[in-house]
C-alpha cells in the first residue's frame, strides 16, 4: 500500500483571508499560515512561522504580498509568487491585533492591543504614522476606500472610533456611539456611507463627510461581522435604494439589513441542532457569495442572489477520526465521524466536504448500507439518524436525514445495518449495556431509491423507528457490532473482555467468544468464512470459528491496543490499526505479519476499504486522513519487467564479452550494479595481457601498456560520472579487503587516481567512508608485498652463495684431476 493522499488541517482557528481576485484563501493553521486553492480547497503551500502563534494577516489587493504578524511582535512579508518571506521587521512593544492594507497596496495599518496604530510602508519596511489616542485595544483597522483622502479608520474595545488623516498625521474625528468593541468597519460603493458593528448587538449608519451617525440599526445579537453589498447583489431582497448590510456573529446566521431604512430584510434558517457561531464573514463580490467562518473552525459559503442558501463548505478542522466509510455508487466520497456533532462527506478527488446536521453531540460510530447510499450514525445524545446521500443533488439536498431511532439511555458506541434490500434492519449497542434491533421497513421506499430520499421526506420531520426486541448482551460498553453476511447471526464486542454471537431472528445468544485479557473494540466477519476476528486492548487479534466458538489462531505484533480490524482479499487477509500508530496486514493462513505502514502521528481509530479494495482510508488523533493504495498489482508488474530488463541487459553484457567489447561491458556491468561480474571481466583481461606479454620477447616492444590490460578500459574508467566513480569504488573497497582480489582493486585504484583529479575524487558523496576503508588495507597489502620482495632478496642470495660454492669445488676437482 502507498499513501496516495492525506486530508489534514487547514485551519485551526484564528484570521481568515481570500484574495482580491478570490483564487486563494489564506487561513491560520497552528502557528503557520495555509494557502489554498479557492476551487479545489487544495492546500497549495505552508507559510511556515515563527513558532509563536499568528494574531493577523493581510493580503495586498495586488495579490502579490501578504503581511502577517504573530505574538513575537514580528512583521513578516511574504511574497506570495514563490512563498518565501521577503522582509521582516519589528513591531511595537505590544501584540497586533488588526490589520488592513490600503487599496495601493502600499500602507499596511496595525493595531496593537495597547491601543496604538501604526501605519507602515510594506516595500521599503519602515513605520510611516504613529497614531495615540485610544483607550482600549484596537479591535479593527480600515482604510478608506479612496487614495486621495489618505484616511484610516480605527475602533477600539471601548466603542471608540477615530478618524487618522495620514496627510496632516492626526485625529480628525472621534465617534462615539457604540458602547462595546467594534469588530467591523466598511464602506459603501459611493464611500460616502460608513457602516460599524459591534458585540454592543448594533449597527451604527455614519456620513462619512459630516462624520455624523445617520442610524442605528438594532440586531440583538453579538455581531463579530458586518459588511455592505454591492448594488447588483442587494437588488435582489427589494432594497429601497439597493443598499443592504449584512452582518453575522453568536447567532450562527446571515442577517441582511436595509441600510437606509433599517429594516431587516431576510433572515437565515440555522441547520437543525447547529451549535456554531460565526467569528467572520467575508463578501465575495466576484462570485455573489458570502464567506462565513465558523468558531468550529469550517468555512461556509452562502450565495447571496439564491436566498443564502449554502452552496459550499470547507472544513478546517477535524479534530479526531472516530469512524469513517467509503459511500457512493463509485465509492469516491467518504463518510466521516469526527468529535463534532456533524456527519462529514468529503469528495476525495477534491476534497470538498458536505456538513450534515442532525445530532446534538458527537457522532461516535457510522455503518454504510451495501447500496452506499444509506449511512447510520450513533452519538453521544443517545440517538441514531439515518441518512439517504445524493451527491448529484444540489448542495442543499446532498444529504437528508430520514429517520431517527431514539431508545437507549447512554451513548451509542455501535451500529451496523442489513447488507441488501431483502432483509431491512439494524442493530445498535450502547454504553448502556443493551442491544436494541431495529425495524428499517417503514424505509424500504427509500432504501430502493435513496436519490429520491429528499423529495420523498420533503420538510417533514425524520421518521421515528420502533425496535424488534431489546435485551442486555453485555455486562460493560458494547463497543463494536457486525452482521454476517446472509443477515442470519451477528457479533458484539465489548469491554466485559467478550464477544458474542446472536441469532437475529430471535436474538438469543449462540456463543461466546472467550480469551482476551481486556476489553474488544472491534468485530470483524469474514465474508467467505464462518469466522470472525476480535481486537482487543490486550494487543492481540484473534481469529474465531462461528461454528464451534473456538479459537483458532492469534495474531501478536502490535506495541498497544488493536483499535480496528477488516478482512480484505476475500478473507485471505486481515487489516488492523492500533494506538502505537500502526497498520498491519497479515495472512490469515500462516500468521505472519507482511506489511506494517507507518503513517499517523498517534491512535488510529478506524478504517474504511473501497468494496474494490483499491483504496482503503484511515483516521485516527491525528487529525488527519490517509488514503492508501493497493500497489500490489503495480509492484508485480514493475518487478516482472524489471527482471525482463536484468535478463536483457545481462544477454547483451554476454555479447560484449564474447566479442571483447570491453567498454561497453564495463558501463554496463555498473549499470546493472554486478560488482563480481565487473572483477572477474577485469581479472580475465589482466591475466589475458599478461600471458601476451610473457608470450612475447623481451626484447620486442609491448603493444599494450594498459594498467588494467586493454586501453579501452582504461579509457572507460577515466570518463565515469561522479555517481559511476562512487560506486565504482565502492568496489574496489570491498575488493580490497580480500587478499585474493587485492590485485584487481590496486590496478582499478590506480587507474582512477592517474585519471582523476583529488579535487574531482573529493567531491564524491562517499569519499570520506572510502578513503577511510580504502588507506588502511592498501597499507597491509604494501607491507605484505614489501615482505615478499625482501624475502626475495634471500633467494637471490642463496643463488649466488651457491654459484660461489660451485666454483670452488670445480677447481678442487681440477687439481685433483692434474695430479
Amino acid at each position: 500500500f502507498d499513501c496516495v493522499q492525506s486530508i489534514e488541517s487547514v485551519y485551526t482557528g484564528g484570521c481568515v483571508a481570500i484574495s482580491q481576485d478570490e483564487q486563494r484563501i489564506f487561513t491560520t493553521c497552528n502557528e503557520d499560515i495555509a494557502v489554498l486553492d479557492m476551487a479545489s480547497g487544495q492546500k497549495l503551500a505552508d507559510l511556515k512561522g515563527d513558532t509563536e502563534l499568528i494574531t493577523t494577516f493581510a493580503v495586498k489587493p495586488d495579490g502579490s504580498h501578504l503581511v502577517s504578524a504573530s505574538r513575537s511582535m514580528q512583521l513578516v512579508v511574504w511574497d506570495l509568487r514563490t512563498f518565501k518571506i521577503e522582509r521582516t521587521f519589528k513591531a511595537r512593544d505590544s501584540h497586533i491585533l488588526a490589520m488592513d492594507i490600503d487599496a495601493t497596496s502600499t500602507l499596511v495599518a496595525t493595531g496593537l492591543a495597547d491601543g496604538t496604530v501604526n501605519v507602515w510602508d510594506i516595500d521599503r519596511g519602515y513605520c510611516t504614522h504613529n497614531f495615540k489616542g485610544h483607550g482600549a485595544m484596537i479591535t479593527s483597522v480600515q482604510f478608506h476606500p479612496s487614495t486621495e483622502n489618505l484616511c484610516l479608520v480605527s475602533a477600539s474595545g471601548d466603542g471608540d472610533i477615530r478618524v487618522w488623516d495620514l496627510k496632516q498625521r492626526k485625529c480628525t474625528s472621534v465617534l462615539k456611539s457604540h458602547v462595546s468593541a467594534v469588530r467591523a468597519i466598511d464602506f459603501d460603493e459611493s464611500s460616502e456611507i460608513m457602516v460599524t458593528a459591534g458585540r454592543d448587538s448594533v449597527i451604527n449608519v455614519w456620513n462619512w463627510t459630516r462624520k455624523s451617525l445617520i442610524r442605528t440599526i438594532p440586531v440583538y445579537e453579538s455581531i463579530e461581522a458586518a459588511g455592505v453589498l454591492r448594488i447588483d447583489a442587494a437588488a435582489v431582497f427589494n432594497s429601497q435604494k439597493g443598499r443592504v448590510v449584512y452582518s453575522g456573529g453568536e447567532k450562527g446566521i446571515v442577517r441582511l439589513w436595509d441600510l437606509d431604512s433599517g429594516e431587516e430584510l431576510f433572515t437565515q434558517v440555522k441547520d437543525r441542532n447547529a451549535k456554531h457561531t460565526f467569528v467572520d464573514v467575508m463578501y465575495l463580490p466576484q462570485s455573489g457569495n458570502l464567506c462565513a467562518v465558523t468558531n468550529d473552525q469550517n468555512l461556509l459559503f452562502y450565495s447571496v442572489t439564491a436566498q443564502l442558501k449554502r452552496v459550499r463548505q470547507i472544513v478546517g478542522y477535524n479534530e479526531e477520526i472516530i469512524d469513517l466509510a467509503y459511500i457512493g455508487n463509485e465509492h469516491k466520497h467518504l463518510a466521516v465521524a469526527t468529535n463534532t456533532e456533524q456527519l462529514r462527506i468529503y469528495n476525495t478527488d477534491n476534497l470538498n466536504c458536505e456538513l450534515a446536521y442532525g445530532h446534538k453531540d458527537i457522532i461516535l460510530t457510522l455503518d454504510v448500507h451495501s447500496s452506499g447510499a444509506i449511512v447510520a450514525t450513533g452519538s453521544k445524545d443517545n440517538t441514531v439518524c439515518i441518512w439517504a446521500i445524493n451527491m448529484k443533488a444540489p448542495v442543499n439536498h446532498r444529504v437528508t436525514c430520514v429517520a431517527v431511532a431514539v431508545g437507549h439511555t447512554k451513548a451509542v458506541g455501535a451500529v451496523a445495518m442489513a447488507q441488501g434490500s431483502d432483509a431491512l434492519f439494524m442493530v445498535t449497542g450502547s454504553e448502556d449495556r443493551t442491544v436494541k434491533v431495529w425495524d428499517l421497513e417503514p424505509l424500504r421506499a427509500i432504501f430502493e431509491d435513496p436519490s429520491h430520499a429528499a423529495t420523498l421526506v420533503g420538510d417533514a420531520e425524520p421518521i421515528r423507528l420502533h425496535t424488534r426486541y431489546t435485551f442486555q448482551a453485555h455486562e460493560k460498553d458494547i463497543n463494536s457490532v457486525r452482521i454476517a453476511p446472509g443477515n442470519k447471526i451477528f457479533v458484539t464486542g465489548s469491554q466485559d473482555r467478550t464477544a458474542k454471537v446472536w441469532d437475529v431472528e430471535t436474538g438469543q445468544p449462540l456463543g461466546t467468544l472467550q480469551g482476551h485479557r481486556r476489553g474488544v473494540w472491534n468485530v470483524a466477519i469474514s465474508p467467505a468464512d464462518r469466522v470472525a476476528a476480535t481486537a482487543s486492548s490486550d494487543r492481540m487479534i484473534k481469529l474465531w470459528s462461528l461454528s464451534d466458538f473456538e479459537c483458532l489462531k492469534t495474531f501478536e505484533g502490535h506495541t498497544s491496543s488493536v483499535l480496528c480490524i477488516e478482512f480484505v482479499a476475500g478473507g485471505l487477509q486481515l487489516l488492523s490499526t492500533g494506538s502505537d500508530g500502526l497498520i498491519k496486514l497479515w495472512n490469515i493462513k500462516d500468521g505472519e505479519c507482511v506489511l506494517t505502514l507507518d503513517k499517523h502521528e498517534g491512535k488510529i481509530w478506524t478504517l474504511a476499504k473501497q468494496q474494490s479494495e483499491e483504496f482503503m482510508a484511515t483516521g485516527g488523533t491525528d487529525s488527519v486522513i490517509h488514503i492508501w493504495k493497493d500497489t500490489t498489482q503495480e509492484e508485480v508488474d514493475r518487478m516482472h519487467q524489471e527482471e525482463a530488463r536484468t535478463l536483457e541487459q545481462q544477454q547483451a553484457l554476454d555479447n560484449y564479452l564474447l566479442v571483447k567489447d570491453y567498454r561497453n561491458a564495463v558501463s554496463l556491468a555498473l549499470s546493472l550494479d554486478q560488482p563480481h561480474r565487473l572483477r572477474t571481466i577485469f581479472q580475465d583481461v589482466m591475466m589475458a595481457a599478461e600471458n601476451r606479454h610473457g608470450a612475447e620477447s623481451d626484447d620486442m616492444p609491448r603493444a599494450d601498456d594498459a594498467i588494467l590490460g586493454n586501453a579501452a578500459i582504461d579509457k572507460v574508467v577515466g570518463t565515469l560520472s561522479p555517481e559511476q566513480l562512487d560506486r565504482l569504488l565502492g568496489y574496489v573497497r570491498s575488493w580490497n579487503t580480500n587478499g585474493r582480489f587485492a590485485r584487481v582493486a590496486q590496478a582499478t585504484l590506480y587507474c582512477v587516481l592517474t585519471q582523476y583529479s583529488s579535487e574531482t575524487i573529493l567531491a564524491l558523496p562517499s569519499a570520506k567512508e572510502l578513503i577511510a576503508a580504502l588507506q588502511p588495507y592498501s597499507e597491509r597489502h604494501f607491507s605484505r608485498l614489501d615482505g615478499l620482495l625482501t624475502g626475495s632478496f634471500i633467494v637471490d642470495y642463496t643463488l649466488h652463495a651457491m654459484d660461489a660454492v660451485g666454483s670452488l669445488d670445480a677447481d678442487r676437482t681440477d687439481m685433483d684431476e692434474s695430479y
